[in-house]
């Protein structure tokens, strides 16, 4: 597991168009089919990392509660499964069912969507107001396994928060932290 950080790049770039597989229905879902017109959060996740196992229930917490609020939730996996078979979109949709996940569990198995939203670590975020722009790339919160703070959302709440108010999401945000995508040779 190599510690890895949510690359620092300038906020305010479009969210790529992608079609990918979603592990729990089989359907292909895009971007335009899963995107809200008030903001959409994009997590990249796997099943084996442990910083995602710290926050899963934390995550479903935070979809669970902004949902109704029409903020949508898209979680993507772009492990190499080869290498890490726990990754496995089987895998994938067993835990989606397991934890109730009320968001998509996408499997992006070329890798293309991964490095088309410069994402580097697992938990990675990245938040998009309803023109579908960049305005937040950080943590969840504070949490990280074995350091005892509570698991809030409450970076990625209040981002949330202000822009369903209308307002500018503060640009001081602290990278999330992870393991390493798994990419290919």
């Amino acid at each position: 597991m190599t510690q890895t950080p949510t690359r620092d790049i300038p906020l305010g770039f479009i969210a790529p168009e992608f079609t990918l597989p979603d592990t729990v229905n089989g359907k292909m879902m895009s971007l335009e089919d899963l995107r809200s017109d008030r903001g959409t959060v994009i997590m990249f996740i796997c099943n084996h990392c442990p910083y995602v196992k710290h926050v899963n229930e934390g995550l479903v917490r935070l979809a669970n509660d902004y949902l109704p609020k029409g903020i949508s939730f898209i979680a993507i996996n772009s492990n190499d499964v080869e290498n890490y078979p726990e990754d496995h979109p089987d895998k994938m949709k067993e835990v989606a069912q397991k934890l109730h996940f009320p968001f998509a569990y996408l499997y992006d198995e070329s890798q293309d969507v991964a490095r088309a939203y410069f994402a580097a670590c697992t938990p990675d975020f990245s938040i998009f107001d309803g023109e579908m722009r960049c305005v937040y790339r950080g943590q969840l919160d504070d949490s990280r396994p074995g350091n005892g703070k509570a698991i809030t959302g409450r970076d990625i709440r209040e981002a949330l928060d202000a822009i369903l108010r209308g307002n500018p999401v503060n640009e001081i945000q602290k990278p999330s932290v992870g393991c390493n995508i798994k990419w290919k040779d």
